[in-house]
């Protein structure tokens, strides 16, 4: 029987091997004193291999075979409601008896209390099925664990210090009601003229004199907005001027939103109304609404003004869930292109057995492997820094040195994750939307028909460079990020520079030294762009008294036109910081594992040569364009215009 677990060898590799589940599955069991876990690490991972065995046949005998009806029918908005027809309401009837909306929740919740890292294998596994039943999935579990967190950031959640067990938290009849399937849950950020700038959002969160808090507004492109709880972003602070932090980021507050009430009698009552459901390009079994807020009743997460703070963690996590359900598609391509050249007969022979189609689906197959060491890589390390951080907070008795260890390597966790997670949402969407063109081209003419299922791909594939933070934001952000830190350190940075150049000369495995060239070229290309952002700024410091250099350097820097080079050539350093990760982590699991090696040659072979090319892009373009722009340091627009 057909099981998209089961067939997947180098996903199979993580979960068997490549994944350190000893740490994990501690601090996700809490050191075993929950009678109703396991009993020990065996005893969880044989547990979570039967869920995503269990998962992966599922997935390939209720939702794959039914993908191209899934999309044709889509889904309706019938007197103010969304409607799903009836395959797709059995699916997610089928989920609910699988108890899957729990998976990640803890037992005294309702849940199986398993890691998160669960959750995102299985949505690979399903969004290699169809991305619009898994995208609707993951607002289930996602959003009752973002309620568990946001509580007990917030302080709501009592938890007994010994055992780590929750006694009480504010939203758990809501946590109970998703788990169950009977809710579900989304998160409202874009409005119209305000979508990656959040500064702009201009929904409003008041509060009467009995203390009580209604948001009024209208959000669009919302995933999943007909469900029942809804986290929204809203303006609580009112600015006095353009220049007032309040008119910005720190004006906005953060709220849950109930947005209907069912009656006993089976009738249901809106407090927010969905005023229209788009017709997308894609993702047809996914409800993507618009809705209009009214004083709705909502309760204030946090503090006033903490929004974009919660929002943050709900995105951070959303992007590596993104990631996975990328991964899902460009799985789900790479098998329907090999599989149909496989079979396709050109010129006496299979059209796999041509060298340029050979090639295309080499290429492929590296891709998905990249985009899975970065995907799990940045799981683990999200799930290992928030679980350290509630350990740390609120239970388990440790020792002081376990306590500075434990702080130690929860900042090596937050600043991994914080690294690798806008590589996987960049590369991952830009590769969804590539490979599936890819498919399309390998299938030929076939490939614009909708009987061999391949356009599909690529029409589900084309939001994924949009959604969760565009590909020009994940590019921006790690760009902010690789720089920032050299500026903050940057005797850290030249140190890891020369070890970087050092390993590539005397390491005696030929592959680490060629993962080292390749992290000196990026070190080099960074240093570039800092060196060219400071020295456009020191060169507006010519006829300034010295006394003001401080200053002028260190403070007041302008990012549209300080910036403006490093953000020209972010996308171009994204790529280079992606492949340089990916060889990292391939060669860990090389040295680890020597079956992985051709993995990590395979890699560099390519990595190597679009390094290079990019390198060469960054030093030797962008002055016109700047110029153009008015994005010019100080002394450089005579220079661009001679």
């Amino acid at each position: 029987m057909a099981n998209f677990y089961k067939d997947n060898d180098d996903l199979r590799w993580y979960v068997e091997k490549g994944i350190d589940w000893d740490r994990l599955i501690e601090l996700t069991e809490r050191r075993f004193v929950d009678e109703d876990g396991p009993a020990d690490v065996a005893e969880a991972k044989a547990f979570y291999e039967d869920i995503l065995t269990m998962v992966g046949e599922f997935v390939a005998t209720e939702i794959a075979p039914h993908a191209a009806e899934i999309d044709e029918e889509g889904v309706r908005l019938e007197e103010g409601e969304v409607v799903f027809p009836p395959r797709l309401q059995r699916i997610f009837d089928q989920i609910r008896d699988l108890e899957l909306h729990g998976l990640t929740v803890p037992r005294e919740l309702g849940g199986m209390n398993a890691p998160m890292l669960v959750y995102f294998l299985n949505s690979e596994v399903m969004g290699r099925a169809d991305v619009s039943v898994m995208a609707h999935h993951g607002f289930h579990g996602g959003i009752a664990m973002a309620m568990l967190i946001f509580s007990i950031r917030e302080g709501t959640t009592t938890i007994d210090r010994e055992t780590g067990r929750i006694l009480e938290t504010r939203f758990g009849d809501a946590i109970r009601e998703i788990v169950r399937g009977e809710a579900w849950g989304c998160m409202d950020i874009t409005e119209p003229d305000a979508g990656s700038d959040m500064a702009a959002l201009r929904a409003k969160g008041e509060q009467d004199e009995d203390g009580n808090w209604f948001v009024t507004g209208e959000k669009i492109f919302i995933t999943s907005g007909h469900g029942k709880y809804h986290f929204v972003i809203a303006r609580t602070e009112e600015a006095g001027d353009p220049d007032d932090p309040m008119a910005g980021l720190a004006g906005l507050s953060f709220f849950l939103v109930p947005t209907y009430a069912d009656r006993p009698d089976g009738t249901r009552e809106r407090v927010v109304e969905i005023s229209r459901l788009e017709e997308k390009m894609g993702h047809h079994g996914s409800a993507t609404c618009g809705l209009v807020f009214e004083r709705a009743p909502a309760m204030l997460v946090g503090e006033r003004g903490e929004g974009f703070k919660y929002m943050l963690t709900l995105m951070n996590n959303a992007r590596v869930g993104v990631g996975f359900e990328c991964l899902g598609l460009c799985e789900a391509s790479l098998r329907k292109a090999r599989e149909y050249a496989a079979e396709r007969g050109s010129m006496g022979k299979s059209i796999d057995r041509h060298e340029m189609i050979a090639d295309m689906l080499d290429e492929m197959e590296a891709d998905v492997v990249a985009i899975r060491a970065m995907a799990v890589a940045a799981a683990v390390h999200e799930e290992l820094a928030q679980k350290l951080q509630l350990a740390l907070d609120h239970y388990g008795a440790m020792s002081d040195e376990e306590r500075r260890e434990a702080k130690r390597e929860l900042a090596r966790h937050k600043r991994e994750a914080r690294r690798i997670t806008p590589l996987l949402k960049y590369f991952g969407a830009e590769k969804a939307v590539e490979l599936s063109r890819r498919c399309i081209q390998i299938h030929g003419g076939n490939g614009y028909i909708n009987e061999y299922g391949a356009e599909k791909l690529m029409r589900d594939a084309m939001v994924m460079p949009i959604y969760e933070g565009t590909s020009q934001i994940q590019s921006l952000m790690a760009m902010k990020d690789a720089l920032g830190l050299i500026l903050k350190d940057p005797r850290r940075f030249v140190r890891k520079a020369a070890q970087a150049q050092w390993r590539a000369l005397s390491a005696r495995d030929p592959l680490e030294r060629r993962v080292a060239k390749l992290q000196g070229l990026s070190y080099g290309v960074q240093r570039q762009l800092v060196l060219r952002t400071a020295g456009d700024k020191a060169r507006g410091l010519q006829g300034k008294p010295i006394t003001d250099w401080p200053d002028a350097f260190l403070k007041n820097w302008n990012p549209k036109r300080d910036f403006a080079f490093a953000m020209l050539h972010a996308e171009r350093l994204t790529k280079i910081l992606t492949d340089v990760v990916v060889a990292e982590l391939l060669l860990e699991q090389a040295e680890k594992d020597p079956a992985r090696r051709p993995l990590l040659e395979r890699h560099l072979e390519r990595a190597e040569l679009r390094c290079e090319g990019l390198q060469r892009e960054i030093g030797q373009a962008g002055e016109r364009l700047l110029a153009k722009l008015g994005r010019l340091g100080p002394g450089r627009v005579a220079d661009a215009a001679e």
